[in-house]
């Protein structure tokens, strides 16, 4: 309770006091550092919670935009879309060769002396340079042995033989196509990657070891991608070259894959300029909202250890409820619980002042007796000072024992178990002890109990039941002799009402709530001064508020309006 210790009226530290020390503390000694951590956490100087990047931002941007990276990380993968668009570039490829493949086998053979067919080689370079108009496709011809019979890309001329080699396109060195490399080379660790082989330019000059080259020998026209040197894309498809059902060679035709990569990188610019748009919206977003959650939290905070380092009342918990959601409801419950410290800040006061003033009352009586007794010389007068002596001490004591039991009243209630109590039984119990012990022509009980009802609540046995033995005590000692106190249960759906009512003088006019106070006495004429703590019906409404109900007091009045007693209503609720 620090802020009941520092309640000294005196003004609420300012804002630059907490700046002031943060720069103080820049370049301290860790000795320094921790003088100061010691001194915040004793309460002399409240933290500062202002920071330059709040937290709770980062968290919500960081989680929402790994939430896009992740689909978008497999958008950018078109491993699928890729291999859809090599499928459809080996189809292509096929029917061109296939058709190319016909033309050979019509035109580009020859029958020998002894009826073998074989293909011509100058025939089939011919029809290359005819029928290969289209740019970018390469053609191989090889013999049934592997050896290459034609190379779209090799002339032969009356100079020998010139090598034709395709130069580099300068586009293909921007900046995309560098950044497409590169993620290429990172798609290329994951582990569900499809490896590609190499193409290399020497073992492409055998058939022997050119896998479609083989196959198309045997009559197939498979397709293959390859990555080069340069980690381009390289489509391949071989077919045989057959007449009449016999296989002359095979025919490799190749491509680049500039088209599908060209095609794949283009995808990936569009799902790339939609995650920019999604992550820029995303990012405004996360501000708002983080604006919306981290400040008005943040301002709880600070209000929060503005309550707590404070030395006065004039600190307001911003009020959020307008906003109808859970930090409207924090605000709320910051609220509520500030208004309850003080008021039991408040209470704790007031009962500090009320014990200082009931204690004083017997000891300044016994400290006169006291004083008196040790000059007076007559015995008699001695001995009716002891007596008051020792009324006053037995009054300190049961006054200090009401004042204990009060003290620890509110931190039993908060740490007992709830068990259901049979109110029912409970009364009945009661009335039998006093029954058992009054005589029947000082005062009688009466009972109006429904057996067919339940009248069980939840709570606490043993208060519950010192409640209702503190209401019956002071029905018995406001009744006069042969009077009556009627007992009567009442059950609805939610709760569960006990009246006590008595034949006494009743409750002065107006007190029916002041006699709940704690120290109020107003007991029947006659008794002994000092006999009550005046705590019993405040300890009584303490209990049954603690339950969740209700306790009130009333005059009973006859036809004639005039008071023929007092009633006490305990009403508890039959669920918590």
């Amino acid at each position: 309770m620090t802020a009941v210790e520092r309640r000294d009226g005196s003004p609420e530290p300012a804002a630059a006091t907490g700046a002031a020390a943060g720069a103080g503390a820049k370049g301290e000694s860790p000795a320094g550092k921790t003088r100061r951590r010691r001194r915040a956490e004793r309460g002399e100087t409240p933290p500062s919670r202002r920071r330059s990047h709040s937290p709770l931002r980062r968290r919500i941007l960081a989680l929402n935009i790994l939430v896009l990276v992740v689909p978008v990380l497999g958008l950018l993968h078109l491993g699928q879309y890729r291999e859809t668009l090599i499928i459809s570039e080996a189809d292509s490829l096929r029917a061109q060769a296939r058709a190319f493949a016909l033309s050979l086998a019509s035109t580009a053979v020859v029958t020998t002396r002894i009826g073998e067919e074989r293909l011509l080689p100058e025939m089939t370079r011919h029809l290359m340079r005819v029928l290969l108009s289209e740019g970018g496709l390469r053609a191989r011809i090889f013999a049934p042995t592997g050896e290459l019979l034609a190379d779209s890309r090799v002339l032969v001329g009356p100079g020998g033989r010139v090598q034709v080699v395709e130069l580099d396109d300068g586009e293909r060195r921007g900046f995309l196509v560098e950044m497409d490399r590169f993620f290429n080379l990172i798609m290329d660790w994951l582990p569900f990657q499809r490896e590609l082989p190499p193409y290399l330019e020497a073992t492409m000059s055998d058939g022997r070891k050119i896998a479609e080259v083989q196959a198309a020998y045997r009559g197939d026209s498979p397709g293959m991608a390859r990555i080069d040197h340069q980690g381009r894309l390289v489509i391949s498809v071989a077919v045989p070259i057959q007449r009449y059902r016999k296989i002359l060679g095979a025919l490799l035709i190749s491509r680049d894959g500039s088209n599908i990569e060209s095609a794949v990188r283009s995808r990936r610019a569009d799902v790339l300029v939609v995650f920019a748009i999604a992550v820029g919206v995303s990012i405004l977003l996360s501000i708002y909202l983080s604006g919306t959650i981290a400040r008005p939290v943040r301002k709880l905070a600070e209000a929060a250890d503005r309550v707590r380092f404070g030395k006065g009342r004039k600190i307001n918990i911003p009020d959020f409820t307008r906003r109808k959601d859970e930090i409207g409801d924090l605000s709320a419950a910051l609220r509520d619980m500030t208004t309850a410290l003080w008021n039991r800040m408040d209470a704790i006061e007031r009962f500090a002042a009320d014990v200082a003033h009931e204690i004083k009352n017997p000891l300044t009586s016994l400290r006169s007796a006291v004083e008196t007794v040790a000059r007076v010389e007559d015995p008699e007068q001695q001995k009716r000072l002891m007596g008051i002596i020792l009324d006053d001490v037995q009054r300190l004591d049961r006054l200090i024992s009401d004042i204990s039991d009060a003290s620890r009243l509110d931190a039993e209630l908060s740490r007992a178990d709830v068990e259901p109590v049979d109110i029912k039984q409970l009364v009945q119990a009661l009335v039998e002890i006093n029954r058992a012990t009054l005589d029947e022509s000082r005062v009688r009980f009466t009972l109006a109990i429904s057996e067919h009802h339940d009248y069980t609540v939840p709570g606490m046995e043993g208060r519950l039941g010192q409640v209702l033995r503190n209401v019956i005590s002071n029905a018995v000692t406001f009744s006069p002799e042969g009077g009556e106190i009627h007992i009567k249960l009442n059950r609805t759906k939610d709760f569960v009402t006990v009246t006590i009512s008595d034949s006494g003088p009743g409750i002065p006019e107006g007190k029916e709530e002041a006699i709940f106070d704690r120290f109020y006495c107003e007991r029947p004429s006659g008794e002994k001064f000092g006999t009550h703590s005046g705590l019993g019906l405040s300890i009584s409404k303490q209990i049954v508020e603690a339950h969740g109900g209700t306790i009130l007091a009333r005059n009973r009045r006859n036809d004639a309006g005039m008071v023929v007693g007092a009633a006490f209503d305990i009403k508890l609720p039959r669920t918590l």
